[in-house]
């Protein structure tokens, strides 16, 4: 089945964009095609728009190709320019639409520009292939500041313009029919391998997280993506003994919530479900704070452990009602970092 082309996320672009600006700082002639690594090693070329150079600061674009993908930023420019710094190793600003960050709770921190972790690295990692001098990267979305208006970022409390994502460096594109089928056949792959404890999680942070904690085979592990509902409806078709959902709060508070489409653009956001049940567990409502990563955050120790065990059982419940009962279930809540939260539940069969 075809699932549509791929593309390339903002960060990948800013890496790209960025190794060809320092090239140019450099006095290397300017790239029509430039080379980055993404996070899982592979090597892609993407092509420039433009490049210039201008007294001590050198500047080249790349136009985002987000492929099938319905993204607000396909089609856009993302510009970056470097210069060489005093000190230090490379550091980022935000330029036109970019945004920066103004609130915590986010994994960046407030001041920043709303600059990633991982496209952080990446672009770090492209420039480190032409210079090991200290360099200042700057980069740039003309218009996105009004692209900013139709994403989550204002009421996040990123000001000023776009966020550079990406957990990949790939934007792959949506296509549900094919998604769905390939569930299917991870479960299907999974009990082939006589696997009776599948672990069940949204994405990559979750998977690196689960094999941290966890001791697990290859074929354990599925990605489940925001289709929690088709994935936990198909759990009593195999001969599972149990089932470990492991992820981070902000999204499987949503399933507590009785949202089994976690996209964000389907579902309601998990804050204002997390601060009432912390009111409630905890006796007193938490600090404001505009995402759960936020709300844990701002918990001391003890605190957070009894929250996140309670929504954990809370959790663990209605996925056991969503199986019919018919396999056993775990819960464990991870931060953005993979740090564990709490749990609710056996764990010791994935220990």
């Amino acid at each position: 089945m075809n699932a549509g082309r791929s593309g390339y996320s903002t960060g990948t672009c800013a890496a790209a964009a960025a190794k060809a600006a320092a090239m140019v700082l450099c006095g290397r002639p300017a790239p029509r095609e430039i080379e980055v690594s993404l996070p899982d090693g592979t090597r892609v070329t993407l092509s420039t728009v433009h490049a210039c150079r201008r007294n001590a600061e050198a500047e080249v674009a790349v136009r985002k190709d987000a492929g099938d993908d319905v993204d607000v930023t396909h089609g856009a420019m993302v510009s970056v320019s470097v210069s060489f710094a005093e000190g230090g190793d490379v550091t980022f600003a935000a330029g036109e639409g970019v945004g920066t960050v103004t609130r915590p709770g986010l994994v960046i921190p407030p001041g920043e520009p709303a600059i990633n972790p991982v496209p952080r690295g990446m672009i770090q990692a492209a420039v480190r292939e032409v210079t090991d001098r200290p360099i200042k990267v700057t980069i740039s979305i003309p218009g996105g500041r009004k692209l900013a208006e139709r994403t989550f970022n204002p009421r996040l409390g990123v000001a000023g313009g776009l966020s550079i994502l990406g957990t990949t460096g790939r934007v792959r594109p949506f296509s549900l029919p094919a998604l769905r089928e390939a569930l299917k056949c991870s479960l299907g792959v999974a009990a082939g391998c006589g696997v009776l404890s599948p672990v069940l999680v949204p994405g990559r942070i979750g998977e690196k997280a689960a094999r941290e904690h966890f001791r697990l085979s290859t074929q354990q592990v599925i990605e489940v993506g925001n289709e929690w509902g088709f994935i936990l409806d198909h759990i009593p078709d195999y001969r599972f003994e149990r089932v470990l959902v492991l992820g981070h709060p902000g999204k499987l508070a949503k399933l507590a919530m009785g949202q089994w489409d976690t996209h964000s653009a389907r579902s309601s956001r998990a804050v204002p479900y997390v601060v009432d049940l912390a009111a409630r567990v905890l006796g007193r409502t938490p600090p404001e704070c505009p995402t759960v990563e936020g709300i844990f955050g701002a918990l001391p120790a003890a605190d957070r452990a009894t929250l996140a065990a309670d929504l954990a059982g809370k959790v663990r419940e209605e996925v056991m009602r969503r199986v019919r009962r018919q396999s056993g279930a775990a819960v464990a809540l991870v931060d953005m970092r993979g740090d564990l939260l709490g749990s609710d539940g056996d764990t010791i069969p994935w220990r």
